[in-house]
């Protein structure tokens, strides 16, 4: 059973950092686009960051580049979002995801994703 675990969400205060994990069990993903995405309360789930297979291409939505950071561990099959700078409106359930295999191409879309986590919770408190 493909499982994607994420972890590393909390409570924290405005400018704080964060580290969320994502580790992917039943198979292996070392060649898949990963992607994170983020619910807030009333809002539809949104693009936050997304890197190749191969990890040489990333992709971030406009209101995180600079202060977050994906990045990728094949040998331990996990992705990593890195979220420094922190505001308010970062606020959300964070999710990862996994889509199909590919060396250099990101997605952004959720329709191009087809395994999820149950997500992990990021409050920022101002």
């Amino acid at each position: 059973q493909v499982q994607l675990v994420e972890s590393g969400g909390g409570l924290l205060q405005i400018g704080g950092s964060l580290r969320l994990s994502c580790a992917a069990s039943g198979r292996t993903f070392s060649n898949n686009a990963m992607g994170w995405f983020r619910q807030a309360p009333g809002k539809e789930r949104e693009f936050v960051a997304g890197i190749s297979g191969g990890g040489s291409s990333t992709s971030y939505a406009e209101s995180v580049k600079g202060r977050f950071t994906i990045s990728r561990d094949n040998a331990k099959n996990t992705v990593y979002l890195q979220m420094n700078s922190l505001k308010p409106e970062d606020t959300a359930v964070y999710y990862c995801a996994a889509a199909r295999p590919t060396y250099r191409l990101v997605y952004v879309t959720r329709r191009d994703y087809d395994y999820w986590g149950q997500g992990t919770q990021v409050t920022v408190s101002s």
